[in-house]
């Protein structure tokens, strides 16, 4: 009776085993910067920022253009000033250079927040379609080869063409 229930034992767990090993997980890949570049929202989101961007660059234009020409009055004319003179024309040029770059620093956070706030919805939309076709298509992991190089890939792994025909680009 102990032989036999070892004997099942062994069985139940070898027919376990065998059933594991047939289990297959399928890996996808897409590269996912070349999917966003093509969507047509992209153009539009990267018009917006740009020009979002230029006012930024525009301020800091005038702010250099001040600094340059308060800078070339100051070197002109400081042989000729008094020592308080000449300290106060150097605060004032420490100050607009500061100025300048806390604007600057502040100028990129704000494009920053800006670029992470319009491409979100489109990040979104092409995770969505990716996340839909492997879905469809059985694959439980679909990895960015646009972040890591696959040395080894099946042309049938690429999700790029079933995603692009979901998001109806061509």
């Amino acid at each position: 009776m102990k032989k036999l229930f070892k004997v099942a034992l062994v069985a139940v767990g070898l027919l376990f085993a065998g059933s594991f090993a047939n289990a297959q997980t399928k890996i996808g890949h897409i590269n996912f910067n070349q999917l966003i570049d093509m969507m047509p929202e992209t153009k539009t989101v990267t018009a917006s920022i740009q020009a979002y961007q230029k006012t930024f660059i525009d301020q800091l234009t005038t702010m250099n253009n001040e600094y340059q020409t308060k800078g070339q009055d100051y070197q002109s004319k400081r042989a000729s000033m008094t020592d308080a003179v000449r300290t106060a024309k150097e605060n004032e040029l420490t100050d607009i250079q500061k100025r300048m770059n806390d604007y600057q620093n502040n100028a990129q956070q704000q494009v920053d927040a800006k670029r992470q706030e319009l491409g979100k919805p489109l990040i979104d939309k092409a995770t969505q379609a990716v996340q839909a076709v492997a879905k469809e298509k059985g694959y439980a992991y679909v990895l960015d080869s646009s972040q890591i190089t696959l040395l080894v890939s099946p042309d049938a792994d690429d999700l790029m063409a079933a995603v692009k025909l979901k998001l109806g680009l061509k």
